[in-house]
Protein backbone atom coordinates (compact mmCIF):
# COMPACT_ATOMS: atom_id res chain seq x y z
CA UNK A 1 0.00 0.00 0.00
CA UNK A 2 2.85 2.41 0.80
CA UNK A 3 4.17 2.23 -2.76
CA UNK A 4 0.73 2.97 -4.23
CA UNK A 5 -0.31 5.69 -1.81
CA UNK A 6 1.38 8.63 -3.57
CA UNK A 7 0.24 7.61 -7.07
CA UNK A 8 -3.37 7.15 -5.96
CA UNK A 9 -3.37 10.46 -4.10
CA UNK A 10 -1.84 12.44 -6.98
CA UNK A 11 -4.30 10.98 -9.51
CA UNK A 12 -7.23 11.71 -7.21
CA UNK A 13 -6.11 15.27 -6.47
CA UNK A 14 -5.73 16.15 -10.13
CA UNK A 15 -9.23 14.88 -10.87
CA UNK A 16 -11.18 15.71 -7.70
CA UNK A 17 -9.05 18.02 -5.54
CA UNK A 18 -9.31 21.76 -4.98
CA UNK A 19 -7.88 23.89 -7.78
CA UNK A 20 -9.61 27.24 -7.18
CA UNK A 21 -7.72 28.51 -4.13
CA UNK A 22 -5.96 31.85 -4.84
CA UNK A 23 -2.75 30.75 -3.08
CA UNK A 24 -2.25 27.72 -5.36
CA UNK A 25 0.86 29.18 -6.91
CA UNK A 26 4.60 28.58 -7.02
CA UNK A 27 5.24 32.09 -5.69
CA UNK A 28 6.88 31.43 -2.29
CA UNK A 29 5.54 34.68 -0.83
CA UNK A 30 1.93 33.74 -1.59
CA UNK A 31 2.43 30.17 -0.40
CA UNK A 32 4.07 31.30 2.86
CA UNK A 33 1.39 33.89 3.56
CA UNK A 34 -1.42 31.38 3.01
CA UNK A 35 0.26 28.70 5.15
CA UNK A 36 0.58 31.11 8.09
CA UNK A 37 -3.04 32.27 7.70
CA UNK A 38 -4.30 28.68 7.49
CA UNK A 39 -2.75 27.73 10.84
CA UNK A 40 -5.72 27.12 13.17
CA UNK A 41 -8.06 28.82 10.66
CA UNK A 42 -10.61 27.49 8.17
CA UNK A 43 -10.08 27.92 4.42
CA UNK A 44 -13.38 29.82 4.08
CA UNK A 45 -12.15 32.48 6.53
CA UNK A 46 -8.73 32.81 4.89
CA UNK A 47 -10.40 33.31 1.49
CA UNK A 48 -11.68 36.65 2.82
CA UNK A 49 -8.35 37.83 4.24
CA UNK A 50 -5.76 36.57 1.77
CA UNK A 51 -6.73 38.79 -1.23
CA UNK A 52 -6.84 41.92 0.96
CA UNK A 53 -3.42 41.15 2.35
CA UNK A 54 -1.88 40.48 -1.06
CA UNK A 55 -3.42 43.67 -2.48
CA UNK A 56 -2.09 45.75 0.41
CA UNK A 57 1.32 44.06 0.63
CA UNK A 58 1.98 42.61 -2.86
CA UNK A 59 5.60 41.62 -2.09
CA UNK A 60 7.63 40.53 0.90
CA UNK A 61 9.50 43.84 0.66
CA UNK A 62 6.23 45.76 1.05
CA UNK A 63 5.34 43.68 4.10
CA UNK A 64 8.79 44.10 5.66
CA UNK A 65 8.65 47.89 5.21
CA UNK A 66 5.18 48.22 6.75
CA UNK A 67 4.41 49.39 10.27
CA UNK A 68 3.29 46.65 12.63
CA UNK A 69 0.02 48.53 13.20
CA UNK A 70 -0.82 48.27 9.49
CA UNK A 71 -0.20 44.52 9.53
CA UNK A 72 -2.31 43.99 12.66
CA UNK A 73 -5.09 46.18 11.26
CA UNK A 74 -5.44 43.91 8.20
CA UNK A 75 -5.18 40.81 10.42
CA UNK A 76 -7.85 42.00 12.88
CA UNK A 77 -10.56 39.36 13.27
CA UNK A 78 -8.39 36.49 12.01
CA UNK A 79 -7.23 35.66 15.54
CA UNK A 80 -4.00 34.21 16.92
CA UNK A 81 -2.32 37.60 16.51
CA UNK A 82 1.15 36.23 17.25
CA UNK A 83 0.98 34.87 13.69
CA UNK A 84 0.73 38.41 12.31
CA UNK A 85 3.61 39.68 14.46
CA UNK A 86 5.77 36.70 13.43
CA UNK A 87 4.77 37.20 9.79
CA UNK A 88 6.00 40.78 9.94
CA UNK A 89 9.28 39.76 11.64
CA UNK A 90 9.82 36.94 9.15
CA UNK A 91 9.35 39.33 6.22
CA UNK A 92 12.08 41.52 7.68
CA UNK A 93 14.28 38.42 8.14
CA UNK A 94 13.84 37.52 4.47
CA UNK A 95 14.78 41.02 3.36
CA UNK A 96 17.66 41.53 5.79
CA UNK A 97 19.12 38.03 6.13
CA UNK A 98 18.20 36.35 2.83
CA UNK A 99 18.56 39.31 0.44
CA UNK A 100 14.82 39.42 -0.15
CA UNK A 101 14.63 35.86 -1.47
CA UNK A 102 12.93 32.91 0.16
CA UNK A 103 15.28 30.06 1.08
CA UNK A 104 14.53 26.83 -0.79
CA UNK A 105 15.29 24.22 1.86
CA UNK A 106 13.04 23.23 4.74
CA UNK A 107 15.85 23.66 7.25
CA UNK A 108 16.48 27.24 6.14
CA UNK A 109 12.76 28.05 6.01
CA UNK A 110 12.41 26.87 9.61
CA UNK A 111 14.70 29.73 10.66
CA UNK A 112 11.89 32.20 9.85
CA UNK A 113 9.78 33.46 12.75
CA UNK A 114 6.54 31.51 13.08
CA UNK A 115 7.56 28.75 10.64
CA UNK A 116 7.65 25.22 12.03
CA UNK A 117 8.57 21.98 10.32
CA UNK A 118 5.23 21.30 8.63
CA UNK A 119 4.79 24.88 7.39
CA UNK A 120 8.37 24.93 6.08
CA UNK A 121 7.76 21.62 4.31
CA UNK A 122 4.61 22.97 2.64
CA UNK A 123 6.45 26.05 1.34
CA UNK A 124 9.35 23.92 0.11
CA UNK A 125 7.01 21.44 -1.62
CA UNK A 126 4.66 23.95 -3.26
CA UNK A 127 7.13 26.68 -4.22
CA UNK A 128 10.30 24.68 -4.88
CA UNK A 129 9.05 21.08 -5.44
CA UNK A 130 11.21 19.79 -2.62
CA UNK A 131 10.53 16.25 -1.37
CA UNK A 132 9.38 17.25 2.11
CA UNK A 133 6.31 15.99 3.94
CA UNK A 134 3.75 18.00 5.85
CA UNK A 135 2.12 16.69 9.01
CA UNK A 136 -0.78 18.82 10.19
CA UNK A 137 -3.93 17.61 11.92
CA UNK A 138 -5.61 16.56 8.68
CA UNK A 139 -2.61 14.53 7.53
CA UNK A 140 -2.28 12.81 10.91
CA UNK A 141 -5.92 11.76 10.64
CA UNK A 142 -5.45 10.35 7.13
CA UNK A 143 -2.34 8.39 8.10
CA UNK A 144 -3.83 7.00 11.31
CA UNK A 145 -6.94 5.76 9.49
CA UNK A 146 -5.43 4.50 6.25
CA UNK A 147 -2.57 2.62 7.91
CA UNK A 148 -4.29 1.81 11.21
CA UNK A 149 -1.76 3.74 13.29
CA UNK A 150 -2.93 3.92 16.89
CA UNK A 151 -1.28 6.10 19.49
CA UNK A 152 -1.59 9.07 21.78
CA UNK A 153 -1.59 12.28 19.66
CA UNK A 154 0.19 14.17 22.45
CA UNK A 155 2.99 11.57 22.71
CA UNK A 156 6.21 12.81 21.07
CA UNK A 157 7.33 9.26 20.31
CA UNK A 158 4.12 8.57 18.38
CA UNK A 159 4.44 11.87 16.52
CA UNK A 160 8.01 10.93 15.51
CA UNK A 161 6.59 7.65 14.19
CA UNK A 162 4.04 9.58 12.12
CA UNK A 163 6.75 11.83 10.67
CA UNK A 164 8.80 8.79 9.65
CA UNK A 165 5.75 7.12 8.12
CA UNK A 166 4.83 10.27 6.19
CA UNK A 167 8.35 10.57 4.77
CA UNK A 168 8.22 6.99 3.45
CA UNK A 169 5.13 7.86 1.38
CA UNK A 170 6.64 10.75 -0.60
CA UNK A 171 6.49 10.44 -4.42
CA UNK A 172 9.77 9.85 -6.24
CA UNK A 173 9.34 12.67 -8.75
CA UNK A 174 9.86 16.19 -7.43
CA UNK A 175 7.47 17.54 -10.06
CA UNK A 176 4.63 15.66 -8.32
CA UNK A 177 5.18 17.34 -4.96
CA UNK A 178 2.65 20.21 -5.35
CA UNK A 179 -0.15 17.83 -6.37
CA UNK A 180 0.81 15.31 -3.70
CA UNK A 181 0.97 17.90 -0.91
CA UNK A 182 -2.28 19.53 -1.99
CA UNK A 183 -3.81 16.06 -2.17
CA UNK A 184 -2.94 15.38 1.46
CA UNK A 185 -4.61 18.65 2.45
CA UNK A 186 -7.66 18.08 0.24
CA UNK A 187 -8.21 14.49 1.33
CA UNK A 188 -8.18 15.39 5.01
CA UNK A 189 -10.28 18.53 4.60
CA UNK A 190 -12.97 17.30 2.19
CA UNK A 191 -13.16 13.48 2.41
CA UNK A 192 -11.43 11.98 5.44
CA UNK A 193 -13.04 14.50 7.77
CA UNK A 194 -13.05 14.26 11.53
CA UNK A 195 -16.79 13.59 11.61
CA UNK A 196 -18.96 12.19 8.82
CA UNK A 197 -16.08 11.15 6.52
CA UNK A 198 -17.06 10.29 2.95
CA UNK A 199 -15.35 6.87 2.84
CA UNK A 200 -17.01 5.62 -0.39
CA UNK A 201 -15.45 8.58 -2.26
CA UNK A 202 -12.00 8.10 -0.78
CA UNK A 203 -9.28 6.86 -3.16
CA UNK A 204 -7.77 4.91 -0.25
CA UNK A 205 -10.96 3.13 0.90
CA UNK A 206 -10.01 -0.25 -0.64
CA UNK A 207 -6.81 -0.35 1.43
CA UNK A 208 -7.86 1.68 4.49
CA UNK A 209 -7.30 -0.29 7.70
CA UNK A 210 -9.72 1.78 9.78
CA UNK A 211 -12.45 1.41 7.13
CA UNK A 212 -11.94 -2.36 6.89
CA UNK A 213 -11.95 -2.78 10.67
CA UNK A 214 -14.77 -0.31 11.32
CA UNK A 215 -12.48 1.94 13.39
CA UNK A 216 -13.06 5.23 11.58
CA UNK A 217 -14.62 6.87 14.65
CA UNK A 218 -11.84 5.52 16.86
CA UNK A 219 -8.83 6.72 14.86
CA UNK A 220 -7.01 8.91 15.41
CA UNK A 221 -7.27 8.91 19.19
CA UNK A 222 -8.79 12.10 20.52
CA UNK A 223 -6.59 14.43 22.50
CA UNK A 224 -7.49 14.99 26.13
CA UNK A 225 -9.77 18.00 26.42
CA UNK A 226 -8.03 21.11 27.74
CA UNK A 227 -9.93 22.85 30.51
CA UNK A 228 -11.34 26.23 29.50
CA UNK A 229 -10.48 28.91 32.03
CA UNK A 230 -12.78 31.84 32.64
CA UNK A 231 -11.40 35.34 32.94
CA UNK A 232 -13.12 38.61 33.75
CA UNK A 233 -12.04 41.88 32.13
CA UNK A 234 -13.27 45.44 32.67
CA UNK A 235 -13.25 48.03 29.89
CA UNK A 236 -13.35 51.79 30.35
CA UNK A 237 -14.88 53.49 27.32
CA UNK A 238 -14.18 57.22 27.39
CA UNK A 239 -16.12 59.21 24.77
CA UNK A 240 -15.22 62.70 23.63
CA UNK A 241 -17.91 65.23 22.68
CA UNK A 242 -17.27 64.56 18.97
CA UNK A 243 -17.81 60.81 19.45
CA UNK A 244 -14.14 59.79 19.43
CA UNK A 245 -13.10 57.03 21.85
CA UNK A 246 -9.86 56.74 23.76
CA UNK A 247 -7.77 53.67 22.91
CA UNK A 248 -4.32 52.47 23.93
CA UNK A 249 -1.88 50.10 22.27
CA UNK A 250 -1.70 46.76 24.05
CA UNK A 251 1.69 45.39 25.20
CA UNK A 252 3.62 43.17 22.78
CA UNK A 253 2.92 40.13 24.98
CA UNK A 254 -0.32 38.80 26.36
CA UNK A 255 -3.91 38.96 25.17
CA UNK A 256 -4.48 41.06 22.01
CA UNK A 257 -0.77 41.92 21.92
CA UNK A 258 0.03 44.89 19.70
CA UNK A 259 -3.62 45.76 18.99
CA UNK A 260 -5.40 48.92 20.10
CA UNK A 261 -8.04 48.59 22.80
CA UNK A 262 -9.95 50.76 25.26
CA UNK A 263 -8.29 50.75 28.71
CA UNK A 264 -8.63 47.17 29.98
CA UNK A 265 -8.32 45.92 33.55
CA UNK A 266 -8.41 42.64 35.49
CA UNK A 267 -10.61 44.01 38.27
CA UNK A 268 -13.38 46.52 38.82
CA UNK A 269 -11.28 48.30 41.45
CA UNK A 270 -8.43 48.85 38.97
CA UNK A 271 -10.84 50.21 36.39
CA UNK A 272 -12.45 52.58 38.94
CA UNK A 273 -8.99 53.73 40.02
CA UNK A 274 -8.00 54.60 36.46
CA UNK A 275 -11.34 56.32 35.83
CA UNK A 276 -10.73 58.52 38.88
CA UNK A 277 -7.27 59.45 37.54
CA UNK A 278 -9.02 60.53 34.34
CA UNK A 279 -11.41 62.71 36.31
CA UNK A 280 -14.41 60.38 35.90
CA UNK A 281 -16.56 59.89 39.01
CA UNK A 282 -18.30 56.58 39.78
CA UNK A 283 -21.71 58.16 39.19
CA UNK A 284 -20.60 59.22 35.70
CA UNK A 285 -19.99 55.60 34.65
CA UNK A 286 -22.66 53.69 32.78
CA UNK A 287 -22.47 49.89 32.87
CA UNK A 288 -23.05 48.38 29.42
CA UNK A 289 -24.22 44.85 28.61
CA UNK A 290 -21.58 42.22 29.38
CA UNK A 291 -19.73 40.56 26.48
CA UNK A 292 -18.56 36.97 26.32
CA UNK A 293 -15.74 36.05 23.95
CA UNK A 294 -14.14 32.63 23.49
CA UNK A 295 -10.43 32.23 22.92
CA UNK A 296 -8.83 28.82 22.38
CA UNK A 297 -8.59 27.79 26.03
CA UNK A 298 -10.15 30.80 27.71
CA UNK A 299 -13.62 32.27 28.03
CA UNK A 300 -13.60 36.01 28.53
CA UNK A 301 -16.38 37.84 30.32
CA UNK A 302 -15.96 41.52 29.50
CA UNK A 303 -17.80 44.20 31.42
CA UNK A 304 -17.73 47.58 29.64
CA UNK A 305 -18.28 50.87 31.49
CA UNK A 306 -18.70 54.04 29.46
CA UNK A 307 -18.47 57.72 30.31
CA UNK A 308 -18.51 61.02 28.49
CA UNK A 309 -15.63 63.39 28.98
CA UNK A 310 -12.64 62.83 31.19
CA UNK A 311 -8.97 63.54 30.59
CA UNK A 312 -7.21 60.27 29.76
CA UNK A 313 -3.82 59.63 31.31
CA UNK A 314 -0.95 57.74 29.73
CA UNK A 315 -0.19 57.04 26.08
CA UNK A 316 -3.11 56.62 23.71
CA UNK A 317 -5.10 58.19 20.89
CA UNK A 318 -8.65 59.32 20.20
CA UNK A 319 -10.20 56.97 17.65
CA UNK A 320 -13.01 58.13 15.36
CA UNK A 321 -13.25 55.25 12.90
CA UNK A 322 -13.08 51.61 14.01
CA UNK A 323 -11.40 50.62 10.73
CA UNK A 324 -8.42 52.93 11.26
CA UNK A 325 -6.57 50.52 13.55
CA UNK A 326 -6.29 46.85 14.41
CA UNK A 327 -8.79 46.24 17.23
CA UNK A 328 -9.67 43.08 19.19
CA UNK A 329 -12.65 41.36 17.60
CA UNK A 330 -14.99 41.74 20.63
CA UNK A 331 -14.27 45.49 20.69
CA UNK A 332 -15.02 45.85 16.97
CA UNK A 333 -18.28 43.96 17.48
CA UNK A 334 -19.15 46.14 20.48
CA UNK A 335 -18.55 49.34 18.52
CA UNK A 336 -20.63 48.06 15.61
CA UNK A 337 -23.55 46.90 17.77
CA UNK A 338 -23.59 49.99 19.96
CA UNK A 339 -23.05 52.26 16.92
CA UNK A 340 -20.34 54.17 18.77
CA UNK A 341 -17.96 54.15 15.81
CA UNK A 342 -18.35 53.42 12.13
Amino acid sequence: MKTQFADKLITWQRQHGRHHLPWQTQDPYGVWLSEIMLQQTQVATVLDYYPKFINHFPTVHDLAAAEQDSVLQLWAGLGYYSRARNLHKAAQQIVNEFDGKFPHSRNELEKLCGVGRSTAAAIAAFAFQQRETILDGNVKRVLCRVFGLDGDPSDKKFETQLWAHAEELLPKNQSDMPSYTQGLMDLGATVCKRSKPDCPSCPMSADCVAYAENRIAELPRKKSAVAVKQKSLFWLILRRDDGAIWVQKRPQKGIWAGLYCVPCFDSLAEMMDFAAQCGVLPEDLQEEAAITHRLTHRLLEIMPFSAKGGQPVGAGIWLQNSEDLGLPKPLSVFFRQSMLLF
